[in-house]
C-alpha cells in the first residue's frame, strides 16, 4: 500500500456500538475497490469496540489503520481521520451502518470518469429497532453529472450526510468538521460547494442508514439551534472570503432557509421546553438580517417551482407561510403527517 497510489480513503468512525461494528467492518474489508485505506478512528469507546477494530487491523494490515483518542465528539473524530488521509478522494462512514460490495468502486469510477470533485450514491434509510426500509433516497437523479450552477438549485437537495459520498481530497482537505452536534455535516457540505465544480451521481442504494428516531429527530434543542445559527454566519464568511457569495447567494441564503426554517423548525418543535412560536420568529428575523435573499430567491417562487416538482411545490408553500408569517401552521402539518401518518418526510 506504501508504494501504490491510494485512490480512496474511508474514515470510520467508532464509538461503541461493538454489536454493529464488524458488519461494517466485514463490508468494508471487502469492497472490490483495491487501493484503499480504511481509518479506523476510535472516540474513546468504553466498550469493546477498541479491541474489535485491533482484531481487524491484524488480520487486515494492509487495509485497516488504527488510531484511538479521547473522547471528543463525531466532529472531532471525522477531523482526524481526514487530517490523517492519504487517499486521492475520502469518505466517513458511521460503524453502525454499512455499504455494499461495490460501494467505493461505483463511486470512484463515477468521480474518476467523469473528473467529478464529489460523487454521491443512493441510500436506504432503515429503522434500526425493526429493519424496516422506512425511505430510499438520492436515487433521483439517475447517472447524472452536474456542475455547480448558481442559477440551479440542484444542490439544495442533495442530502448532507457525508456517507455516500466520496470527496476529491485536494479540495477539502483543509476544511473541517465545524464544533458543534448535529447538523456539523451540513455545514460541511456547504463549505465544500465552495470549492467543487462537478458532481458525479450514482442512482444505485450503495449506503444501508440506520436510524434512529429517539436521537435524531427528538433531541434537537435550544442550544443546537443558536450553534446553528452561529455556524450559518461562518459559512456566509467562507463564501465571503473565497469570493463565491455575489453569484451564490441566492443558493446559500434559500440553503439557510430550506435547513433552518424548515428540518431544524420541525426537530426543536419537540422539545417541551421551547417555545416554538417566539423560535419561529426568531428564526425569520435571523433569516431576514443575515440571509435576506430568501425572500426573492428564485428557487422559492411558484413558477419555478410547478416546474420542479412536488418536493420543490412543498418547499414553496412552506415559504409561503413563512412570508405570510405562520410558519406555526407548517410545523403542525409537518408533525401530523410524520407522527400520525407515518410518512417520512425529507426536503
Amino acid at each position: 500500500m506504501e508504494n501504490k497510489q491510494i485512490k480512496l480513503s474511508i474514515v470510520a468512525a467508532v464509538y461503541n456500538l461493538e454489536k454493529y461494528l464488524p458488519r461494517c467492518l466485514e463490508a468494508l474489508v471487502n469492497q472490490t475497490l483495491q487501493d484503499i485505506e480504511i481509518l479506523c478512528v476510535d472516540d474513546g469507546s468504553t466498550d469493546s469496540a477498541p479491541q474489535i477494530i485491533e482484531k481487524y487491523a491484524k488480520i487486515y494490515p494492509d487495509k485497516i489503520k488504527t488510531f484511538h483518542k479521547e473522547n471528543g465528539g463525531e466532529f472531532t473524530t471525522r477531523n482526524y481521520g481526514l487530517q490523517r488521509a492519504k487517499g486521492e478522494y475520502v469518505t466517513f462512514v458511521d460503524t453502525d451502518d454499512y455499504v455494499e460490495p461495490n460501494w467505493a468502486e461505483k463511486l470512484y469510477t463515477a468521480a474518476k470518469e467523469n473528473d467529478a470533485d464529489l460523487a454521491v450514491c443512493g441510500f436506504e434509510r432503515i429503522d434500526l429497532e425493526t429493519s424496516k426500509v422506512v425511505a430510499t433516497n438520492m436515487t433521483n437523479f439517475g447517472n447524472t453529472v452536474k456542475e455547480i450552477n448558481p442559477k440551479d438549485d440542484f444542490i439544495l437537495f442533495i442530502n448532507p450526510a457525508p456517507w455516500n459520498k466520496i470527496y476529491k481530497r485536494e479540495k477539502i482537505k483543509d476544511l473541517e468538521f465545524l464544533p458543534f452536534r448535529g447538523f456539523n455535516d451540513t455545514m460541511f457540505l456547504a463549505s465544500c460547494y465552495t470549492r467543487m465544480k462537478k458532481i458525479a451521481f450514482v442512482p444505485d442504494v450503495l449506503y444501508h442508514y440506520y436510524l434512529r428516531y429517539d436521537s435524531q429527530i427528538h433531541t434537537v434543542n435550544k442550544q443546537d439551534v443558536n450553534n446553528l445559527k452561529k455556524y450559518l454566519l461562518e459559512v456566509k464568511q467562507l463564501y465571503i472570503k473565497s469570493g463565491k457569495y455575489n453569484e451564490m447567494k441566492y443558493l446559500l441564503d434559500t440553503f439557510a432557509f430550506l435547513h433552518l426554517g424548515t428540518s431544524v423548525m420541525y426537530r426543536v418543535s419537540y422539545d417541551k421546553t421551547v417555545d416554538i412560536k417566539q423560535m419561529l420568529k426568531d428564526t425569520i428575523k435571523y433569516l431576514d438580517d443575515n440571509f435576506g435573499n430568501w425572500r426573492k430567491s428564485p428557487f422559492l417562487k411558484l413558477g419555478h417551482c410547478l416546474k420542479k416538482g412536488l418536493k420543490n411545490i412543498a418547499l414553496w408553500g412552506v415559504s409561503l407561510l413563512y412570508k405570510l408569517g405562520i410558519p406555526i401552521i407548517y410545523i403542525k402539518v409537518y408533525r401530523f403527517l410524520v407522527d400520525k401518518l407515518k410518512i417520512d418526510i425529507k426536503f
